[in-house]
């Protein structure tokens, strides 16, 4: 009995301990911060938010309509500058670095990365007639947040989920991540506010976001706003190696999946 009691606690302890280590180092499993990158073939743009310095790249940017992109985790979003030149050279481009990444200030959280996000579209909205979000995988809970909170032009979606809390609990079912999780980008309680017809762009053997989640979000927004893309043969990483996925996001941001639904 006395060992059993003991074999009980140890377990009990572990446990605990894990816990603990989840709770203290939690940010170190969610983000993964991307160095500085120079010399992309883009200008190089510095704003000062709550004294942290933000890097953006921004490309045409005299576009009378602009875009701006959020992107993944690990993500360098200087990558997307040829693809995003080619695709909308008629647009303002902006490509955001979160606090952490790509050389910008400060340290990863929901908190900072929602407060920066929503200041940079504030930033992009005075000298544009309309801005467009695009976001990707974890830049979609953000990119949630500003069209929630903003009056967007377009929002397109890629590789989403519905809430990262709900993701935990999936993936670590025996730990209270409800009560240990403080980073939740919960996009589901957010998508009854969007008002801006929305492209959500899913990779079909998606291994890291399961599709279940990107639908939940899905079915959250209203109906007559929101269109569903699947790239079937994509992975979580490679959606955007395929080109569907870049005709999918061209046809949306002209507007031009509009006319196509008209016909």
């Amino acid at each position: 009995m006395k060992s059993a009691l003991s074999l009980i606690a140890v377990a009990a302890c572990v446990y605990i301990c894990f816990c603990a280590y989840l709770y203290l180092f939690q940010r170190s499993f969610i983000y993964f911060p991307t160095p500085a990158v120079d010399g992309a073939p883009a200008e190089e743009l510095w704003l000062d938010i709550d004294n942290e310095r933000i890097r953006l790249w921004r490309m045409h940017a005299i576009g009378q309509d602009a875009i701006l992109y959020f992107g993944g985790n690990a993500e360098d979003v200087s990558l997307n500058i040829p693809e995003f030149a080619e695709w909308f050279p008629d647009q303002a481009i902006y490509l955001v670095n979160y606090r952490g990444y790509g050389g910008s200030s400060g340290s990863p959280s929901e908190t900072g990365l929602l407060r920066d996000a929503a200041a940079i579209f504030d930033f992009i909205e005075d000298s544009h007639r309309g801005v467009s979000v695009i976001g990707r995988s974890l830049g979609a809970a953000v990119a949630v947040h500003v069209a929630a909170t903003r009056d967007v032009e377009r929002l397109a979606l890629v590789a989403p989920f519905d809430s990262l809390g709900r993701m935990a609990r999936e993936y670590y079912p025996i730990f209270p991540t409800s009560i240990l999780l403080k980073d939740t980008y919960d996009s589901l309680a957010r998508a009854d506010r969007i008002r801006a017809p929305v492209l959500v762009i899913v990779a079909g053997r998606d291994e890291i976001i399961p599709r279940k989640n990107s639908e939940k979000l899905v079915q959250a927004i209203a109906p007559s706003l929101v269109t569903l893309a699947v790239v079937d043969d994509a992975a979580h990483n490679t959606i955007d190696a395929f080109p569907e996925y870049g005709h999918a996001l061209r046809t949306f941001i002209s507007g031009s999946d509009r006319e196509v639904a008209r016909e």
